[in-house]
């Protein structure tokens, strides 16, 4: 098993900056992959970014390119997304997920662990 802690969500002004953390741990090894999604009340789990945990691939939303960044520190065994320029529309629960599996994905249900999540509210 996997385990997922997220932290460093909170409140933060439109065109402000925030920094998620994940730190994973138990049978890390078995992780290839790792994501961040995002969630509404009344709507589907979003995808955001993902990043390989050996190449350091990444891939993100349309939605959020050019603001955020996705990164890794494999010796900490941790994933970061840096958010920068919020906006109102990126208010949402904020969840860190792994994947056993080989390639990148942006579906949720392909992803094996998942962290509580942590709320990220832009004011406008």
């Amino acid at each position: 098993q996997v385990q997922l802690e997220e932290s460093g969500g909170g409140l933060v002004q439109a065109g402000g900056s925030l920094r998620l953390s994940c730190a994973a741990s138990g049978r890390t090894l078995s992780i290839n992959n790792m994501g961040w999604f995002r969630q509404t009340p009344g709507k589907e789990r979003e995808f955001v970014a993902g990043i390989s945990w050996r190449s350091g691939s990444t891939n993100y939303a349309d939605s959020v390119k050019g603001r955020f960044t996705i990164s890794r520190d494999n010796a900490k065994n941790t994933v970061y997304l840096q958010m920068n320029i919020l906006k109102p529309e990126d208010t949402a629960v904020y969840y860190c997920a792994a994947r056993r599996g080989t390639f990148l994905s942006i579906r949720p249900e392909e992803y094996d662990y998942w962290g509580q999540g942590t709320q990220v509210t832009v004011s406008s």
